[in-house]
């Protein structure tokens, strides 16, 4: 069930930049904390976590780094 964008009501385009602009600052967070986070801080692989920005995760992965990927 694949629409064009044009195909999308006025609400629906709404809700897609919505969670965009969410994802895109998630990720700007996550991004910006592992800069400034030493290594030894972070569960696993610095450089995995990092990668995954580019994954298009609908917030998933920003969100589990915050809740699983950093140390306490």
């Amino acid at each position: 069930m694949s629409r064009r964008w044009n195909e999308l009501s006025r609400r629906q385009r709404r809700f897609v930049i919505a969670a965009a602009v969410v994802e895109t600052a998630l990720k700007a967070a996550m991004v910006n904390d592992l800069r400034r986070r030493p290594a030894d801080q972070i569960r696993g692989p610095k450089w995995l976590w990092a990668a995954s920005v580019v994954v298009n995760s609908a917030g998933i992965v920003p969100a589990a780094y915050f809740l699983v990927g950093r140390a306490r």
